[in-house]
């Protein structure tokens, strides 16, 4: 994998091992709970576990902005798109250029679809994904037909 310009202020960065600061963003409560809907912030050792399946599953890239790394996104093998953004950059629509990024990755590996799962109370999340055009299809699944 190599880095992916997403635009001036974006870039996409392969998954390395880079614990200082991703721990930080899974200790934000309010993003666990969006993320996994759990209350309690990720150990070190549940934040290896969950990057170590997504790299193993996926393209596992770190969110980089203005030369920050704010979150990470990844294309899982079965079209699934998962993201995180830190709550401090949250709501500058970083996440919605990274997940149309995503598709057109999905589309030129020749997936017929993408989807995500997102719990029904992450309102922020469901707005994001819908104004991409993604369309529900269940409880918690969202769908986008390349």
């Amino acid at each position: 994998m190599k880095e992916i310009i997403v635009d001036n202020e974006i870039k996409l960065i392969p998954y390395y091992p880079n614990e200082k600061i991703t721990l930080e963003w899974y200790q934000d409560l309010d993003v666990c709970k969006q993320v996994d809907n759990v209350d309690y912030p990720y150990s070190i050792e549940k934040l290896n576990k969950m990057y170590h399946y997504l790299n193993t599953h996926g393209e596992l890239y770190y969110i980089e902005y203005q030369g920050v790394l704010v979150g990470d996104i990844t294309l899982k093998d079965n079209g699934e798109i998962c993201i995180v953004i830190c709550k401090e950059y949250q709501n500058r629509h970083i996440g919605r250029k990274c997940i149309v990024k995503m598709i057109e990755i999905a589309k030129e590996k020749g997936l017929e679809k993408v989807f995500a799962e997102i719990y029904p109370f992450n309102t922020q999340s469901i707005k994001t994904f819908e104004a991409i055009g993604f369309v529900k299809i269940d409880d918690e699944t969202y769908e986008f037909i390349l």
